[in-house]
């Protein structure tokens, strides 16, 4: 199994932050690097109806959004960068 690294926010707040600009200075930088996307910002996600995240998903305003990546090491980075937020960890698929 895969494990997966989120930030989780209210889509509001992510709305205000410089959320875009962030992505897309990374994966811009990714290209450079020649490095595959391991990111995706997902709206309202899924993972948030799974019973072991009902704390996670009752602490988060909601409509939540989430960046979910398989690099623990930028989902920190993100955390600083955004400071606002909830992160943690889920096994995937």
């Amino acid at each position: 199994m895969q494990t997966y690294y989120y930030v989780l926010a209210s889509q509001k707040f992510l709305e205000e932050e410089p959320l875009e600009e962030v992505l897309r200075e990374r994966t811009r930088h990714y290209h450079e690097q020649e490095k595959e996307i391991d990111f995706w910002l997902v709206n309202q996600p899924a993972f948030l109806e799974s019973p072991q995240m009902s704390q996670v998903k009752q602490e988060c305003p909601q409509p939540a959004t989430a960046i979910i990546s398989t690099n623990p090491k930028f989902i920190t980075w993100l955390k600083l960068r955004l400071e606002f937020v909830k992160t943690g960890e889920f096994a995937g698929p």
